[in-house]
């Protein structure tokens, strides 16, 4: 597998490294994009939970709050691959500013809206389906970033900081929305999560990064779609990988649209419950993205993603049968770890298998994977949950994870041999 020259290679700090769990740090651009993409996702998670509450206020829908993530995810469905062409075409970090920004746009937009009172659940729909064409970009974008800050060498643990990052924003965003939607409502939110935005544009602008050299445009965009096809096609533990992602992320964890109505209708809460049901998804999310930052081995990995598999399945079956809040929130800790653990380990092993050349368009795959099932699985939970109730809805999730956790354990030799110099 090739790796990016010596001048390609970030260097890191002469700072000190500090604990070894976190050597990721010693770079000052890897610093200075954990700082600004933390504060941008606190505001993220804050959107989502306010969202999903104003939608759950407006129709008291599960399929409405299934519709409005079908929204979301389907432009991912349909453009992400296309995505993957343009990011290894491209500035990765000037593409990521500019994604940024539209988003910064959104939220704003989604905040005037609400404050005005002539928000209605088509306009939400919109601003989702609109976020997800941007966010089709912007995901791939990001996860090829990584590497320019870091190099090959801390690439495995930045993605696990990273994933510590995004879980530590999923524990502390929804808990202030619970508490700002009580007090300010949510529109306070979706205002704060426009603002949010420019600390990750303004960290990005901060960075210090040799010249990008992008490879000629000129070749044809399919060709070049061709390419990544081929190599996912042709490399069993990628394509192993990126099959298990799409059953379990687009099927298995998208009982997650029914939070806010298992919070109002069947726990008897309110909206300071339902961010804490988010909350606590987050704390053990942070949990597994900690015990992920000493994982160096193939072989860890593939555990890691086998227990998270495991866990997450049996998490959701429990909340969904869950009568009290106590084991709702415990089972939404157990079930952020799970997920933690099989969505960063699955990231990682993508990206030490592929070269920097075709890195955009395997993480367009793994994005596609990870969340282009995820408008038929929204839309399949909603439906359910509408027609026959949200604790059956939330039981198929479920299984499905299990599924998914027995499939890998047949396959786990496999992956865990794709390369001599990273398995044990």
């Amino acid at each position: 597998m090739p790796e990016p020259t010596a001048t390609d290679q970030p260097q890191p700090s002469s700072s000190p490294a500090g604990l070894p769990t976190f050597r990721a740090f010693r770079h000052r651009n890897f610093r200075l994009y954990f700082g600004g993409q933390l504060t941008s996702l606190i505001g993220t998670w804050m959107q989502t939970a306010a969202q999903s509450w104003l939608v759950l206020k407006l129709t008291n829908s599960p399929l409405m709050l299934g519709t409005v993530s079908f929204a979301n995810y389907l432009p991912i469905l349909l453009i992400t691959l296309f995505a993957g062409v343009i990011v290894d075409r491209v500035d990765r970090r000037r593409l990521i500013i500019v994604t940024q920004t539209l988003l910064m746009m959104s939220a704003f937009i989604l905040a005037a809206l609400t404050w005005t009172g002539v928000v209605r659940v088509e306009h939400v729909i919109a601003l989702a389906a609109f976020n997800g064409v941007v966010s089709s970009f912007d995901m791939p974008g990001r996860q090829a970033f990584v590497v320019k800050m870091v190099g090959v060498s801390d690439l495995s643990n930045a993605i696990a900081i990273n994933s510590l990052m995004f879980n530590s924003a999923r524990m502390i965003g929804p808990a202030v929305a619970g508490l700002l939607i009580a007090g300010l409502g949510t529109a306070m939110c979706f205002f704060l999560n426009g603002v949010s935005y420019l600390a990750v544009i303004w960290s990005l602008y901060a960075m210090v990064l040799p010249p990008s050299r992008p490879p000629p445009t000129n070749e044809p965009v399919l060709r070049r779609l061709r390419e990544g096809f081929i190599y996912v096609r042709g490399h069993r533990p990628t394509l192993t990988l990126l099959l298990l992602s799409a059953v379990s992320n687009g099927l298995g964890s998208q009982y997650t649209v029914l939070v806010s109505l298992f919070a109002r209708n069947l726990l008897h809460g309110g909206p300071s419950l339902y961010g804490f049901l988010l909350a606590a998804m987050g704390i053990g999310a942070a949990a597994g993205a900690v015990t992920l930052t000493t994982a160096e081995s193939t072989r860890a990995m593939v555990r890691n993603l086998a227990i998270g598999l495991f866990v997450s399945s049996i998490a959701i079956a429990a909340f969904g049968l869950s009568p009290w809040i106590f084991l709702s929130v415990a089972a939404q800790i157990l079930a952020g770890y799970g997920f933690t653990s099989s969505r960063a380990t699955t990231n990682t092993l993508l990206q030490l298998f592929v070269a920097d050349e075709l890195r955009g368009r395997v993480m367009s795959f793994y994005t596609l994977s990870a969340l282009g099932m995820a408008p038929l699985g929204a839309l399949e939970v909603g439906l359910v949950g509408e027609h026959i109730g949200p604790r059956p809805a939330v039981l198929i999730c479920g299984v499905i994870s299990l599924v998914c956790a027995v499939v890998l354990l047949t396959r786990a030799s496999m992956i865990s041999r794709p390369d001599p110099a990273l398995a044990n």
